[in-house]
């Protein structure tokens, strides 16, 4: 696993909590739960690369 993966997704978690925290604070939850909803897609997309990749090492590992 590559170390700025972890860095990417943590980065973007302490985006989004400050986002979410001040949108909360001035009376814009809706706006806050966009915001988590943005983050959380933005992190599956980083992710679904390196699942691909796990895929295809485990299907040259096997063989299959």
């Amino acid at each position: 696993m590559n170390i700025g993966l972890i860095l990417k997704v943590a980065g973007v978690g302490l985006l989004v909590s400050v986002a979410v925290q001040l949108l909360q604070k001035t009376g814009r939850d809706e706006q806050a739960t966009f915001v988590t909803l943005a983050g959380v897609v933005v992190v599956m997309l980083l992710l679904v690369g390196e699942i691909g990749e796990l895929f295809s090492l485990i299907r040259s590992t096997f063989n299959v």
